[in-house]
């Protein structure tokens, strides 16, 4: 089992490297040449920017068993495809049971943006939203190691 970092605008590769030591599970940060994100002892992959390079080449790299730290639906679904567990920034762990309406919504937003109205943004984020991530991190770390 591996951890990886979908981390181009993620702002939780602190806690999740930090889990990842912890739990000696091998972490790896992927980001495009806008986010370069280095840490001690934690592989990162850099690459070239363009429409969802991370996500095909961290698609590509996820096993079954696999953690992947995403926001993105899209990503979220194919790494479900390949037997692996994607939870997001503020802990919401994308399953197979959540991932169809989750996909709707996001098409049903961008319909509506797309005809010149205006959708909600996401809510500012909390202290909040990282003690959940965390708690939901290392249920979910927990839950596959023992």
């Amino acid at each position: 089992m591996k951890i990886l970092i979908d981390a181009d605008g993620c702002p939780v590769v602190d806690i999740t490297v930090n889990l990842g030591r912890k739990y000696n599970i091998n972490t790896i940060i992927m980001c495009d040449t806008s986010h370069i994100i280095n840490k001690v002892g934690v592989d990162t992959v850099v690459l070239s920017k363009g429409s969802d390079s991370v996500d095909f080449a961290l698609v590509n790299k996820v096993n079954k068993g696999d953690i992947v730290v995403t926001q993105d639906y899209g990503l979220a679904a194919m790494v479900l495809s390949k037997g692996g567990y994607p939870i997001n920034q503020n802990g919401m762990i994308y399953s197979n049971k959540n991932i169809d309406q989750l996909l709707f919504t996001r098409h049903l937003s961008k319909k509506i943006r797309n005809s010149g109205q205006r959708t909600k943004g996401p809510k500012k984020r909390t202290k909040d939203d990282d003690i959940k991530f965390e708690k939901n991190l290392i249920s979910l770390i927990e839950k596959l190691i023992y």
